[in-house]
């Protein structure tokens, strides 16, 4: 049940981001890396400050910075934020930020990622993924 809710919620997402001319994953830049066993994949939003941006890329290079956003080292991860939100305000991340670690495959984390950003998230627009991390 709960799957088939994600894949409405993502259908019709999808359908709202290309109505509105939002980019969707496919048209948003990309960074990767390979860090120890896993490969790391950047979606560079366009709501990404300069700030955000070397942050995100730290965790691109280094365990440690991924060990603080992304804890649970084993299987799949993803981290969402709302555009609206922001990614880093002040030094710390914004309340919708939702890094989610340990799960079954790469769909499955980024939309848990994405569910529970838009649950937290203050401002309309609709999450989307900035990170995922897979096993190599």
């Amino acid at each position: 049940m709960q799957a088939k809710y994600i894949t409405t919620l993502g259908l019709t997402t999808f359908a709202a981001a290309v109505m509105l001319g939002a980019p969707t994953r496919a048209e948003v830049a990309t960074e990767t890396a390979t860090l120890g066993e896993f490969n790391v994949t950047m979606y560079v939003q366009p709501f990404l400050t300069e700030e955000d941006l070397a942050i995100l890329r730290m965790v691109l290079t280094s365990q440690d910075a991924l060990a603080l956003f992304v804890p649970e080292s084993n299987g799949f991860a993803a981290m969402a934020a709302s555009p609206d939100d922001g990614f880093v305000k002040d030094g710390v991340p914004s309340v919708s930020v939702v890094a989610l670690g340990g799960l079954p495959d790469a769909t499955t984390a980024s939309a848990d990622a994405v569910e529970g950003c838009q649950k937290a998230k203050q401002g309309a627009a609709d999450c989307v993924v900035i990170l995922e991390i897979a096993p190599k």
